[in-house]
């Protein structure tokens, strides 16, 4: 598969945040998948990070695919303006349809809809359901919590050093593609 072809599954909040610099490294991500020619897959939503996402990849010229769940289109505004639109019956297909669409993962700072997509992508891949790499952006340390809590759990005897392998955390956007080109190609 061309590198041209990839597409890339993010994960981010239907909300913007607290800090500019969530809504900002969300653009930049969007940027970014059009200038290296990747298809964005996202939740199809409009509002939060989900929106700065999709529309800085649009004006950046890549292709979009959504994947919205029936009952969250009047909440998250479901963005009909895709090059792909997909209204799901439940959560679970939309997660699947997400996942099954996309080479790489990526999660940008979200709350409990982000972290569900997540570990259920670390879950898949700790059992060896998946290969696919799994980047956290961990803009202004919004992760850094998390990193910690799963370094505890493997301190604590819940999962085996392993698990840490199967994410890589990165600061920047320019880390962020860097990881992605070399993972993509």
């Amino acid at each position: 598969m061309s590198l041209a072809s990839r597409s890339v599954c993010v994960y981010c909040g239907s909300r913007s945040g607290r800090h500019p610099a969530y809504a900002e490294a969300a653009r930049a991500t969007g940027s970014m998948l059009a200038a290296r020619g990747w298809r964005l897959v996202y939740g199809a939503g409009d509002v939060g990070l989900m929106g700065e996402v999709a529309r800085a990849a649009q004006t950046a010229g890549a292709e979009t695919f959504g994947v919205i769940p029936e009952h969250l289109f009047k909440w998250e505004v479901g963005k009909r303006d895709l090059s792909t639109f997909i209204v799901t019956e439940n959560m679970h297909e939309r997660k699947k349809v997400m996942y099954m669409n996309s080479d790489a993962i990526v999660v940008l700072p979200g709350g409990a809809g982000s972290l569900d997509e997540l570990f259920e992508v670390l879950t898949w891949r700790q059992i060896g359901l998946h290969e696919k790499p799994i980047f956290l952006l961990n803009t202004e340390g919004y992760w850094t919590p998390l990193i910690a809590l799963l370094d505890h759990v493997i301190t604590e005897g819940f999962a085996a050093e392993t698990l840490r392998d199967f994410l890589t955390t990165v600061e920047t956007v320019d880390q962020l593609e860097e990881v992605l080109a070399s993972a993509l190609s």
